[in-house]
């Protein structure tokens, strides 16, 4: 092997693992907070906008975005198209179910890619991060854009899963056949709990539904 082709190999490496990683902090850590935060819908609209404020008054809020959210989210999608494109699959070291899990992680990030921007677009350019419960009930009333928010939560939250799984593997920590199946199991875990989080926030903004509400002091 020459060196230029070394040098390339190790360059291949280092992104690779920066691209696996990134999709587990910050990108992972940054989804999770985000559906934290939206749950509060489930408690009831005023508590959803009152925590929207909050989120858009925080200190120094533009400069974190773009630094802990927005340019990880960016490097990490466009480089994981950049892989499918190339074609660097490397799941035959990973036997069980590696090509399942390596498909399904592609295609939910493609979902996912285009749910994010058309989510940021709507709810965060348009209306400068301002966004109320009524706004959002609003546009869930469009039968395609309830649609596409369910296709789109689970192609995230599955995405997630999967990206879990294939992270771990990537790091080394699943050496053996038995952790990389552990690892899957625990993929799959937070692919149907986020999964499952998501929808309800979606239809529980949508239908106006608050199962927490007894949350609330009377």
């Amino acid at each position: 092997m020459s060196s230029a082709q070394a040098k390339s190999d190790h360059s291949q490496f280092f992104w690779r693992k920066l691209h696996s990683i990134s999709g587990i902090v910050p990108v992972g850590a940054y989804l999770a907070d985000h559906l934290w935060s939206n749950s509060y819908a489930l408690v009831s609209s005023s508590f959803y906008d009152r925590q929207s404020q909050d989120l858009q008054t925080v200190p120094w809020r533009l400069a974190l975005e773009i630094a802990i959210i927005w340019v990880p989210l960016a490097y990490h999608a466009i480089y994981g198209i950049y892989i499918w494109i190339k074609g660097q699959n490397n799941v035959s070291e990973y036997p069980w179910v590696g090509n399942w899990m390596y498909t399904v992680q592609r295609y939910t990030g493609l979902i996912a890619f285009a749910f994010i921007g058309f989510h940021v677009y709507s709810e965060r350019l348009l209306t400068h991060g301002k966004s109320t419960f009524a706004q959002v009930q609003g546009a869930l009333s469009d039968p395609w854009i309830l649609t596409f928010y369910l296709v789109g939560v689970l192609a995230v939250s599955i995405h997630l899963g999967s990206g879990i799984w294939n992270f771990l593997c990537k790091w080394g920590f699943t050496a053996t056949e038995r952790s990389q199946r552990a690892a899957g199991y625990l993929g799959v875990v937070v692919a149907v709990v986020f999964s499952f989080a998501s929808v309800a926030i979606v239809l529980g903004i949508r239908y106006d539904w608050h199962p927490f509400s007894f949350y609330i002091a009377k």
